[in-house]
């Protein structure tokens, strides 16, 4: 069976689209509130941001293992268990006393989103016909930035009259509506796991480890703005640690039939090019959205709000854009349209870094725009290349590598803009610029990445 019928694919999207914006929501909507929880349980800024760093670092180490929990159990029992520990992770959050206890329960909701997101691309793989899975993972895409615009604008509104807790009672009533209607809603998997794949947990433990490792030594990497000067041992001590596991991970996995991180489906040219362009795009991504308020606020004075307004015209860009790449794809191929996209995104982050402190807000808004235009343009294509290139019994392991390449992307983002930040002053707009024109360089590594797509899918027919 092709796809789901009509009426039940509608269904099954709605499940889809409520569950992946909780998940990407509840990846934001704290950080507008952390300094009054920090006021509230007695905490130092430093301890503070563990709050977001317990629910990033639990969702990158889990989205490989959940994702291949899903091709072995089913995708929609995966998907429907992080909902339901999600509910209960958002109450433990709610109710939390101290510190310690709302860090467990982020992390919690971490492990929970990683359920929701590992299994999402693979489920649209089910419920949407061949010829139409690239509307599919247009509407994901579209909702993953539509999400994250208005994660901040949620938690303000929210703050604005209720305290912080309110911001997880908030998840309670969508993740029942979830619940509810995803039992019968979802559909479960069609093709049976590789015969002798299973998960095994030294794998687990030795994904969790390199993922952690090099994710804490980004993090203090990053976090060094105000330390003392000096060669940040603590970082890069991490940072190989993460590799050297990563190392022997990676060698353990050739062997495996159905190989917990996908080395077997990174042997596919075009996907192993197409993650290699989601990587560079994403690191670009991040070096700009980090490098902007920076440029914005300290160097050319810009209130918060007109700073805020301003670099939203990029994800705005990327939610008006995401509907047409749907309709484009299966017309036009996935690595020509990813190319042209990260084209336009090189060409708006090189005028970015070049524009004077005087520039008018309709010159930073239509390069703004223009860099979420040509984003959008790359992304639900490029998403469903990852998507669809790997056999249907490794879709779960397919769908964990998107997120696994987004998370890796921003990370090697914060990495290159803590380098490029200690060398030049991000106060005064040099070390903004040079991070500019470092994610210009990045975009246009990506559309090299996806052009090559082209051959790449041309040798194999």
């Amino acid at each position: 069976m092709d796809g789901l019928p009509l009426a039940e694919r509608r269904r099954a999207m709605v499940v889809l689209v409520l569950g992946i914006a909780l998940a990407v929501l509840d990846g934001t909507l704290l950080n507008l509130a952390l300094p009054g929880i920090a006021t509230e349980l007695q905490a130092t800024p430093t301890q503070v941001v563990w709050v977001v760093n317990a629910y990033q670092i639990a969702t990158l180490v889990l989205l490989l293992p959940l994702a291949t929990l899903g091709d072995l159990v089913g995708y929609r029992r995966v998907y429907l268990w992080g909902m339901a520990l999600f509910a209960l992770a958002s109450v433990g959050a709610m109710l939390a006393p101290s510190l310690p206890l709302l860090i467990a329960a982020r992390a919690a909701q971490g492990m929970a989103a990683a359920g929701i997101m590992s299994v999402n691309a693979a489920l649209v793989r089910l419920i949407y016909p061949r010829s139409q899975i690239g509307r599919g993972v247009a509407i994901n895409s579209m909702t993953v930035a539509a999400s994250s615009v208005a994660g901040p604008s949620v938690a303000a509104a929210v703050l604005s009259v209720a305290s912080w807790p309110w911001l997880f009672a908030l998840n309670l009533p969508l993740a029942a509506l979830v619940l509810t209607l995803g039992r019968s809603a979802l559909p479960a998997n069609r093709e049976p796991p590789a015969a002798g794949a299973r998960i095994d947990p030294v794998d687990v433990l030795l994904n969790a480890l390199m993922f952690a490792l090099v994710f804490i030594g980004a993090d203090r990497l990053g976090a060094r703005e105000g330390r003392a000067a000096g060669f940040p041992f603590d970082a890069v001590l991490l940072l190989a640690a993460g590799i050297g596991v990563g190392v022997l991970y990676l060698r353990r996995q050739r062997g495996r039939v159905a190989p917990l991180f996908p080395v077997d489906l990174l042997r596919i040219p075009v996907f192993a090019l197409s993650m290699g362009t989601s990587v560079s795009a994403f690191c670009a991504q991040m070096l700009a959205y980090i490098a902007l308020p920076f440029l914005l606020l300290d160097a050319w004075g810009r209130s918060h709000l007109e700073a805020g307004l301003l670099i939203t015209a990029w994800p705005l860009a990327i939610v008006a854009m995401a509907p047409l790449a749907g309709r484009l794809i299966g017309r036009v191929p996935d690595g020509l349209l990813g190319g042209i996209g990260l084209g336009l995104m090189a060409l708006g982050l090189a005028l970015l870094a070049a524009l004077p402190h005087n520039a008018p807000d309709a010159s930073v808004v239509w390069r703004m725009a223009l860099c979420g235009l040509g984003f959008g343009l790359f992304q639900s294509p490029n998403n469903h290349t990852i998507v669809t290139s790997p056999p249907r019994h490794r879709s779960g392991a397919a769908s964990g590598m998107l997120g696994t390449a987004r998370l890796t992307g921003q990370t090697l983002g914060a990495v290159l803009l803590a380098i490029i930040f200690s060398i030049w002053n991000p106060h005064d707009g040099q070390g903004p610029s040079v991070a500019l024109a470092a994610a210009a360089a990045c975009a246009a590594l990506a559309g090299v990445c996806s052009t090559l797509r082209l051959r790449a899918a041309a040798a194999t027919h």
